[in-house]
């Protein structure tokens, strides 16, 4: 796509040698051209030209190409081709707009100006557009006064980042609390509550000026490169991630054994140690499906081993049966990987020769010094550096059954200047080294195990990382209260900017004296709504349930079978996720965008369509305020107390949950806990209906497919089971239908129904032209029955009330 797109930009060049000229009086100077299948035009000023590109009828992309300067067309996050759309040009003396029944551009020719709008609706518009400093090439913008900004990657400064000045500079924060202005993953994207994004597809450093004069600006400063940026709109905030993921890459849907219970710390120190984690786990029969092995797989001590990347035999002395051993139990093994390889390491003569490291200006290998030794990096944009690294990967994927990769230190965490790689430098190529990382690891799955859905845990990336599988974390938090409390914030952000996998170390990872139990397992319950289920921290204080008291242990448990018995629901919103772009994780305002009072909050989520969710982030609270999103009632997950929407209301806190609440009119499928997904399935199910007499129709969904076939939806290896009802005052009526890919096996299903806050027992349940029995819990108001489902066949469930 990229050679074709420099084909028909040459082709345009030409054609516009030929084309009109218009001179103005301040010697503005305008050629223009149109190609309604290509879907772009030029215009050319004095001191550079604009090449203006629809995608479609949502998105625009505007490159400023300086004067002297050659356009390049390269972009490390778009995938997205251009639509078949109707393509418009429309000029006058005075104006050019161009664009389509959505999205247009709209160019005053004197003084020169810019702005996008959405049927006919006002977005955002250049304000000093290009300007060229000493140090910076900057692109400059208006804001409205009133609009909230989120966006610029993973930070804590508020989900609302008006009023900073913000570095693109990925950077570990270790250690951090409740504010962070740079930290691990930062991204040149901006999103505003009138529904439209700002994409800066530029990799080098800079910055994000977001407003921080207080002068309703924005602007993108950076050292060098495209001067290239997306405007996307969206009817709605689904939409508008459904849009940005289009442009730069939907996340595939993981392997199912992912959204289970991991076991991690820094770090098991031998075979023995890890052996007796995992016995632990079924001893206590507390739920586990991987284990991740940090540094000490190849190495006695934290510093100066780096880049051995090969078991060591004393502490390891069978890797391979260990592995082996623990599949038989449903339980998968995955590996730590950096990027560097330290002089004093066993690889390290090995990289040299085979010149898999980045340079200095001699074209020698870069060394320098950092917290764990001396030290080379490999250079992924050299195909013998990505060759090299490869190799390992599949060596250890093939040959030892590792099921995961953990890379980190990704940022890169210590890259000087003046190193160089293949591309460019390092601060040419140091915000997509991570994704770039991720994107190796991706591209080698697809070619050497191309049945084998890949888990990609890592820090630091960039806008696009999630058509990689990556999978992010939020960095080196700390044990503490202030640790815990951005935690939604900073997964909400990111979920917003296309990484709906961001999630945190549960329990914290840096510092803490002692341990604090009610933080543990208040973090923990937390965990239960988040995407990835993963307690890890330093060793001093055990991040696994296993070694803890007897109540924090039972507590936690109780968690963990939670996340466990929500497997099939939360499967689903990730399959959402791989389909829309839409994050597990949504803002309040989500599902109210013009209430300004939602905007900036973070504490209060939604997780996926249906539950409401409030951790408790303080120690020693009894009771908060939540808000409930107006048009519905919401009922207490755990006790069924109603709450009506569209208000605040005070929420009592149980020592044994957080606050969720479930949306009127939902369907969630739900299963016994399982040790292990292996031993998942959905010929056994429960489906709770959640009655309410004010929603007359609803509907919901479990997917279904095997969990690890990658693409498995597009392979017609899939089902997807369809819930809906109809309510009026005398009946309720609930049909079950099945879409089944044309290579799933359907099967016979027993589906135990449980219809929640049915006041008075039903006259009659029928099934089809049959009457069956049921039972109503006369405390907890639910009726209970079970349904015998072959999904070949739709059935339709009436309830007589």
């Amino acid at each position: 796509m990229k050679l074709r797109f420099l084909s028909i930009l040459f082709f345009g060049l030409l054609m516009f040698t030929t084309s009109s000229c218009k001179q103005t009086s301040n010697n503005f100077i305008t050629n223009i051209d149109t190609y309604s299948k290509d879907k772009f035009i030029k215009i050319t000023r004095e001191d550079g030209a604009y090449i203006i590109k629809l995608y479609s009828d949502k998105i625009v992309e505007t490159s400023f190409i300086p004067k002297g300067e050659v356009f390049n067309p390269i972009s490390h996050a778009v995938v997205l081709n251009t639509k078949d759309i109707n393509a418009k040009v429309t000029e006058t003396d005075t104006t050019i707009i161009y664009g389509s029944d959505g999205i247009q551009v709209h160019i005053t020719k004197v003084p020169f100006h810019i702005s996008y709008t959405y049927k006919e609706k006002e977005l955002i518009s250049e304000n000093k557009g290009y300007v060229k400093t000493d140090s910076t090439e900057i692109l400059n913008f208006k804001l409205d006064k009133e609009e909230v900004i989120y966006g610029a990657g993973a930070r804590v400064v508020g989900m609302d980042r008006r009023g900073n000045r913000l570095q693109l500079y990925n950077k570990a924060h270790y250690g951090y609390e409740n504010h962070s202005e740079l930290m691990n993953y930062t991204m040149p994207l901006v999103l505003s509550s009138k529904m439209y994004a700002v994409h800066f597809d530029n990799a080098p450093i800079g910055f994000l000026d977001i407003d921080s004069k207080k002068d309703n600006t924005l602007s993108y400063e950076t050292i060098n490169g495209r001067k290239t940026y997306q405007v996307i709109v969206g009817d709605h905030w689904k939409d508008l991630m459904d849009e940005y993921t289009d442009l730069t890459g939907k996340q595939p849907l993981p392997p199912r054994w992912v959204f289970g219970n991991f076991a991690s710390r820094f770090g098991y120190h031998s075979e023995k140690e890890t052996k007796d984690i995992v016995a632990r786990f079924k001893k206590d029969s507390i739920p586990l499906d991987a284990i991740i092995l940090d540094i000490y797989w190849f190495g006695k001590e934290i510093k100066g081993h780096m880049g051995n990347l090969e078991f060591l035999k004393d502490s390891f002395p069978n890797p391979k049966e260990m592995i082996n051993d623990f599949k038989k139990e449903g339980i998968k093994t995955i590996l730590i990987t950096e990027p560097f390889v330290l002089s004093t390491s066993k690889k390290w003569e090995e990289a040299v020769a085979k010149k898999i490291l980045a340079k200095d200006s001699l074209g020698n290998p870069f060394r320098y010094d950092f917290y764990f030794g001396n030290t080379g990096i490999i250079d992924i944009y050299d195909q013998k550096g990505k060759d090299w690294f490869w190799n390992i990967y599949k060596t250890y994927t093939q040959h030892y059954g590792i099921s995961g990769w953990w890379g980190d230190l990704g940022e890169p965490e210590v890259h000087p200047s003046d190193l160089v790689h293949a591309i460019g430098s390092a601060d040419e190529v140091h915000n997509i080294y991570g994704h770039d990382w991720a994107r190796l690891l991706h591209q080698g799955y697809q070619k050497d195990f191309p049945e084998q859905r890949p888990f990609i845990l890592m820090r630091a990336g960039y806008s696009g990382s999630q058509r990689f599988g990556m999978i992010p974390w939020s960095g080196d938090v700390n044990r503490s209260w202030g640790g815990l409390q951005p935690q939604t914030e900073i997964a909400l952000s990111m979920g917003m900017q296309g990484l709906g996998y961001m999630h945190s170390d549960l329990g914290g990872f840096a510092g803490g004296e002692t341990f604090d139990a009610e933080l543990y397992t208040r973090w923990l319950q937390y965990g239960v709504f988040q995407p990835i289920y993963r307690p890890h921290g330093q060793e001093h204080i055990a991040p696994e349930p296993v070694f803890h008291d007897k109540k924090t242990k039972s507590l936690v448990k109780k968690s963990i079978e939670l996340r466990y018995k929500l497997l099939p629901y939360t499967y689903t919103i990730a399959f959402d996720n791989n389909q829309t772009g839409v994050p597990l994780m949504r803002p309040l305002f989500f599902e109210e965008p013009e209430n300004r009072k939602l905007k900036r909050i973070s504490d209060t989520y939604l997780w996926g369509d249906n539950f409401l969710v409030s951790p408790i982030i303080k120690p020693g609270v009894i009771s908060k305020e939540v808000y409930f999103p107006r048009g519905v009632t919401w009922y207490d997950f755990f006790t069924g107390k109603r709450y009506r929407g569209g208000n605040y209301s005070t929420v009592v806190s149980r020592e044994d949950h957080i606050p969720v609440f479930v949306k009127g009119g939902s369907f969630i499928p739900m299963i016994a806990p399982v040790q292990h997904t292996g031993l998942y399935t959905t010929k056994e199910f429960e489906l709770h209906y959640y009655h309410d007499a004010t929603v007359k129709t609803s509907k919901g969904k479990l997917y279904d497919d095997d969990g690890k076939t990658p693409n498995a939806y597009e392979k017609g290896k899939y089902e997807i089971l369809t819930f809906s009802s109809t309510v009026n005052p005398k009946k309720l009526s609930i049909d079950l239908v099945a879409d089944t890919g044309r290579l799933y096996t359907t099967s016979h299903r027993k589906i135990f129904v449980n219809i929640h806050h049915i006041e008075t027992p039903p006259y009659s349940i029928t099934i089809g032209t049959n009457t069956i029995s049921f039972d109503w819990n006369r405390e907890t108001k639910i009726v209970s029955f079970n349904v015998d489902w072959n999904s070949e066949n739709a059935k339709r469930i009436e309830v007589i009330l």
